[in-house]
């Protein structure tokens, strides 16, 4: 991100785009947010989405699939701490792990943290993504696809995770594009996908999930439809926050427990210390206090909580928009 100082305030769209290459991403009716693309390192279309890598003058270099923007480095230590640590920080003792999607490589990275762990597999259904990551962003994986106790899998999500046994795994994490209509994750967020997920956790495992936009005006887009479904499965629930610049928005999560086990939103004065029993000591954002505020959700987000009644099911998913939305660009 550029620390160089410029002039804010209201200005014609012919006078803030007559230079530079500007990418425009289409947030709600009347609402567009624009970003200066400094250089495209990829530009393509996969088997399942469109794939670009670019670098903005703003946020840094950012993944985008499907015309929207999935993570800038910039600040992706937020999204990635917020989806892994809270999880993983309350589980005692998380050996073996599952991330589906998490093409990046940053929720891979943030596991591998955990020294607990000796065995994280990740499934990423576009090896596109994982590879032009690989290529053009490594700062995101930090050496984590090398690390031996990885083990990548470019599939269906959902299709590897039903061939492992039962009670397998401790943390099951889904770092999944959002859902779309015609795009590849929309059945990985309904109670049939959860239930397998439920199935594959040991009796102390924990899930977490990426769920969507989750700010006082926008919760209800995805992020409490999401939190509803997971509790017709699983016994406890718990939805949280974190603001995510390039997203524009507060960014939701959703965390659950096979069992019904300990308040996983009340850790926040034992955060610190178990991170240092673990040896996690390097993180950016995430700590004792960030956890007391990610799980602090405003008065707006609890009421949409509490009057959602969605299910979502493979008869009856969610789609946030779908594959024709979202960025444009000015070439």
């Amino acid at each position: 991100m550029t620390n160089e100082k410029v002039e804010v305030g209201t200005i014609s769209a012919a006078e803030a785009f007559k230079e530079g290459n500007w990418y425009h991403e289409a947030l709600a009716k009347g609402l567009t947010i624009s970003y200066e693309v400094k250089e495209v390192f990829h530009r393509g279309r996969s088997d399942f989405q469109t794939v670009e890598v670019v670098d903005t003058v703003p946020f840094g270099k950012c993944l985008i699939t499907d015309r929207l923007l999935q993570s800038s480095l910039g600040d992706e230590a937020i999204y990635h701490e917020s989806l892994v640590q809270p999880a993983m920080t309350a589980h005692p003792n998380p050996k073996k792990v599952f991330i589906g999607g998490g093409g990046e490589g940053g929720t891979l990275r943030e596991v591998l943290r955990h020294k607990s762990v000796t065995e994280c597999v990740m499934v990423d259904i576009d090896g596109d993504v994982v590879e032009m990551c690989r290529k053009h962003t490594p700062e995101y994986s930090a050496g984590a696809y090398e690390n031996p106790r990885t083990k990548l899998i470019i599939d269906d999500a959902k299709g590897q995770l039903e061939g492992f046994a039962d009670e397998y795994f401790d943390v099951i994490i889904l770092d999944l594009s959002d859902p779309l209509e015609g795009g590849p994750c929309d059945q990985l967020y309904t109670t049939n996908f959860y239930t397998t997920c439920l199935a594959k956790l040991n009796k102390g495992g924990i899930l977490v999930t990426q769920s969507g936009c989750a700010g006082s005006l926008d919760a209800d887009h995805c992020f409490t439809a999401v939190h509803n479904t997971l509790k017709q499965v699983f016994p406890k629930v718990w939805g949280y926050t974190a603001h995510v610049p390039a997203f524009t928005s507060e960014w939701g999560f959703n965390v659950a427990h096979r069992v019904d086990g300990e308040d996983i939103a009340g850790l926040a004065a034992d955060i610190d210390v178990r991170l240092e029993n673990k040896g996690v000591t390097d993180l950016k954002w995430y700590d004792s206090v960030t956890h007391s505020r990610m799980f602090s959700l405003g008065k707006f987000v609890r009421t949409m909580l509490a009057n959602e009644k969605r299910v979502l099911t493979v008869d009856n998913k969610i789609s946030m928009t779908d594959v024709t939305s979202g960025i444009k660009t000015d070439k």
